[in-house]
């Protein structure tokens, strides 16, 4: 049966009344669709599905709100809302088929959206949230079912590691999805859309994605060295320009960057699409079952993000322990699952 339009009287009465509609794919929690208006094409988004959604469309509406204010826009106008409904009304725009070099617009584009966050944005979003003694837990757990050796130091090191992401500094308008898809290449640069998990934080924690290969996504990718630094480079000056300030220098971004990498690597729940994200230890199925999502398997996952942190930790005084044991945990997944391959270069 078609589902009803939400595009009420409310609504009709700024905009106008649709003339034709059609449903366009998106994932379980939302129902999305392309509207013809005598204005011309717009997006309508309806928030559905679990006791969060009033949530999650709370949040969308004030990092859109937010993020409307960049001097270089990064997210499609928002037209109207309906509240009552869980609807937004965005600017339709059109995607074109990103670049090769795509990573280095996106970084761009990236740090204009976490710049533009002012001090209203504690009040109306909430701190991200980073890996929790659970997830040290969990991730011992099976560095011990794959007969990893544990260093003495390495829980000490695990433990202190979250208690500086949930500390990390900084006030920047956080995604909480960054990934391919969430990202419109047009004409005129980069756009951001889904802010149901926006937060505020550092934004580091999601400059990381490039490394570590969008840890909340389908679409897993490995950019070359020469991109990544290009791109974080590209993030960085667009960062200073936004914002007339520095931020960080070159040896904290690489101290933040290691440490926001290891935090992805240790969260069981970056192994399962948002709508399977129910508390279960997902690391906990590793020995015993792989699962497509998107681009790749989980384990496919899990060995990518070990061999980053075991290259960026090395020589790392606060996570040496856990740059060792990621570098053998990897060493014990290709030994016993020889047909894991490396995650694409490339985005579909």
């Amino acid at each position: 049966m078609e589902l009803r339009l939400p595009f009420g009287d409310g609504l009709q009465a700024v905009l106008g009344e649709p003339r034709s509609f059609r449903r366009l794919s998106s994932s379980p929690r939302s129902r999305v669709w392309r509207v013809e208006l005598d204005r011309g094409p717009v997006v309508v988004k309806q928030i559905v599905g679990g006791a969060d959604a009033g949530e999650r469309y709370a949040r969308e509406v004030a990092a859109l709100r937010i993020a409307s204010r960049a001097e270089v826009p990064v997210v499609p106008a928002v037209l109207g809302t309906e509240a009552g409904e869980r609807v937004l009304v965005l600017r339709h725009l059109e995607h074109r088929r990103p670049s090769g070099d795509w990573i280095v617009g996106y970084a761009e584009a990236l740090a204009r959206l976490h710049a533009c966050a002012g001090p209203e944005v504690v009040d109306v979003l909430p701190r991200w949230a980073g890996p929790d003694e659970g997830d040290v837990g969990a991730f011992l757990r099976l560095a011990e079912a794959l007969e990893a050796s544990v260093g003495s130091g390495v829980e000490a090191e695990l433990h202190a590691l979250t208690g500086r992401l949930g500390r990390a500094s900084g006030q920047a308008l956080l995604h909480g999805d960054p990934c391919p898809g969430n990202d419109l290449h047009t004409a005129d640069g980069v756009r951001f859309v889904d802010f149901e998990q926006a937060s505020w934080g550092s934004g580091l924690m999601e400059l990381a994605y490039l490394r570590i290969g969008f840890p909340t996504c389908w679409c897993v990718t490995a950019a070359s060295a020469s991109r990544l630094s290009r791109a974080e480079g590209a993030y960085l000056a667009a960062w200073r320009a936004a914002t007339g300030s520095d931020g960080w220098d070159g040896a904290a971004v690489r101290e933040g960057l290691v440490e926001a990498c290891a935090g992805w690597l240790i969260r069981g729940d970056a192994l399962v699409q948002r709508a399977h994200r129910d508390g279960r230890d997902h690391l906990a199925r590793i020995p015993d079952e792989d699962w497509e999502w998107g681009t790749v398997s989980a384990r496919q996952r899990l060995a990518h993000r070990l061999g980053v942190v075991g290259r960026m930790a090395a020589g790392h005084p606060a996570l040496e322990g856990l740059g060792a044991l990621s570098r053998e945990m990897r060493r014990r997944m290709l030994a016993r699952w020889p047909g894991i391959g490396p995650v694409p270069a490339e985005r579909p």
